[in-house]
């Protein structure tokens, strides 16, 4: 089985690294531009970004405070759900370890490759944009620039 895997220490407090995962108002200016909530167990939520006119529809199965946030949406060329892990371990009181996780990709060997390696990218841009805003208040707008509207044909 072909996962995607990003992880990334985050030099804050694990309370607060945890909470810019699932408060959209902190999620919004790393992630995704919109969000139909907070990132509570049992919700069905909608993730928007805008600036690719693009959305996920996506039910939150686990939610450990300060632990662990398991997630279920649609990925991939046919949308088949796959499963988003995010863990966070405390190192000391000061920073906190990141691993995301995104396992259940579907297709021919090719497709699960692809699909894998373009995860992969993906949270780790999530991961980078979160340690700059958290570590030192700077957003970078990594998502948002990684394919501009003038670049796409």
């Amino acid at each position: 089985m072909t996962d995607a895997k990003a992880q990334m220490v985050i030099r804050r407090p694990v309370r607060e690294v945890f909470d810019a995962f699932v408060d959209p108002d902190v999620t919004t200016k790393i992630w995704f531009t919109h969000s139909t909530g907070r990132v509570e167990q049992g919700k069905h939520l909608r993730w928007d970004w805008e600036m690719y006119d693009v959305s996920a529809e996506v039910d939150v199965l686990t939610v450990v405070d300060l632990e662990r946030i398991v997630i279920e949406w649609p990925y991939g060329p046919d949308e088949t759900p796959t499963e988003v892990e995010w863990t966070f371990t405390p190192l000391g009181e000061a920073a906190t370890f990141v691993t995301v996780t995104n396992r259940g990709f579907s297709g021919s060997p090719e497709d699960v490759a692809n699909q894998a390696v373009d995860s992969t990218e993906g949270f780790a841009l999530l991961l980078v944009g979160a340690k700059a805003l958290l570590e030192h208040g700077i957003e970078l707008n990594l998502v948002a620039d990684h394919s501009p509207p003038e670049t796409r044909s």
